[in-house]
């Protein structure tokens, strides 16, 4: 691996990250106002209620998939490009679930779901556009900025659901769409406003060095060979299964025990409070003390909340366990998310970083996709307990890299300084 050259901040780096935390903003906005009515979408066009499940299969699929071609497209031509393209998809894509709901075509809307995961995913690669240009003893804090901005986002997102269906009737179209066009006007302004990104002094291209045709494949070939970049892949990729398979369940857990949406809703924003709130300190503890160390905080903070999870199961469901277990699953995913993706920004050589980051992000969604796909027949076979084991199952593959980035250095270094063993 080869050390980076120290070098001044470039001017355009202050300016850049404002305008990401911004588009990251209003990502967030289009994202959650849409996902919000999305299951109900597909359960109205098909008639079918285990058919609504697969909307946000949909949407992590089309995430994942666009995930590395947009990082190529970084690599190439630059995060300005790359980034504008992934929310103008976002946009098509809220169009086609428009154009779908209309003509009641259940592939066009299942195309538009997809499409509506570019947004997701250019919002994910935002926090790696966030450390191009940022020193590197900053570059977890220049990411935390950037993932914060989603807070206040998501949390306004869901509250245009109302707004958003009576623009729809007064435009005549099936009201539970209206959000979406809350979603199209937030994704244009974001990609504008990533297209305004200023030009670095020294472009992304050079960075990189652009021109180099990477693979998925040589690039989970270099972070097999890498025990320290494996450990960042796997942290963001199990911690987002993770937090991803209690979450969605989460809810269903709540409405079996005849709780309601109100109160459903306060549990959901504690977690999503717990995700983003504390990302800037986050950020500042990876900087301070190094991501390792903060991987392992999430990883103790994920087994709490898996606890207390069960616990919950196993009684009488109530919000004084339900808060504190979806708020530590939100911060045990910060902490690996933010913790892992600077581990592989700063242990990845420059010319194979934004495709590493890129195959990072498509392997998170991948996995995500994955877990949902069981985390209905889990629960309906062993209810909300099964959802936190298979969850820490999850945690132990994270163990697993952990360990083996800790030893495998050892043992290098114990085979060259004494060849005969």
């Amino acid at each position: 691996m080869t050390p980076e050259p120290p070098t001044a901040v470039d001017p355009a780096y202050r300016p850049n990250q404002w305008r990401l935390a911004l588009a990251q903003l209003l990502s967030g906005i289009g994202i959650a106002s849409g996902v919000a009515v999305g299951a109900v979408l597909v359960e109205e066009v098909s008639g079918s209620t285990s058919v609504a499940g697969f909307a946000q299969t949909a949407t992590i699929l089309g995430a994942g998939l666009l995930a590395f071609p947009l990082s190529r497209l970084a690599h190439s031509r630059g995060r300005r490009i790359a980034l504008g393209l992934g929310f103008g998809l976002g946009a098509v894509g809220a169009l086609f679930i428009l154009l779908g709901v209309q003509t009641r075509q259940l592939a066009v809307l299942f195309l538009g779901l997809a499409l509506f995961g570019a947004a997701t995913a250019a919002g994910l690669q935002s926090r790696y556009a966030a450390t191009d240009l940022a020193p590197p003893q900053m570059r977890a804090r220049a990411m935390s900025i950037v993932v914060w901005a989603t807070t206040v986002g998501s949390v306004a997102g869901p509250h245009l659901s109302a707004p958003g269906a009576a623009l729809g009737r007064l435009l005549g179209l099936n009201h539970l769409v209206g959000p979406y066009l809350f979603s199209v006007l937030a994704f244009v302004t974001a990609t504008l406003v990533t297209l305004s990104m200023k030009r670095p002094q020294q472009p992304l291209g050079e960075v990189h060095q652009a021109g180099r045709n990477v693979s998925v494949a040589e690039c989970l070939r270099v972070a097999w060979n890498h025990p320290m970049t494996l450990f960042g892949l796997v942290a963001v990729v199990t911690g987002q299964m993770m937090m991803t398979v209690v979450m969605v369940m989460t809810p269903l857990h709540m409405y079996h025990r005849d709780m309601s949406l109100e109160v459903v809703g306060i549990v959901i924003s504690s977690h999503i409070l717990g995700m983003y709130g504390l990302s800037p300190l986050v950020g500042w503890a990876i900087d301070r003390l190094g991501a390792p160390k903060v991987i392992h905080t999430g990883m103790v903070l994920f087994l709490a909340a898996f606890a207390v999870g069960i616990l919950d199961a196993v009684g009488q469901s109530h919000l004084v366990r339900l808060i504190p277990a979806l708020t530590l699953l939100g911060v045990a995913w910060s902490c690996t998310m933010l913790a892992g993706s600077a581990l592989v920004t700063a242990t990845v050589d420059p010319g194979i970083r934004v495709p590493m980051q890129g195959t990072v992000d498509a392997f998170m969604n991948f996995g995500a996709a994955g877990i949902t796909a069981f985390a209905g027949v889990v629960l309906a076979w062993q209810g909300f307990v099964g959802i936190n084991l298979m969850a820490t199952a999850v945690l132990f593959v994270l163990l697993l890299a952990a360990v083996r980035a800790r030893v495998m250095p050892v043992v290098v270094h114990s085979l060259t300084e004494h060849p005969e063993r």
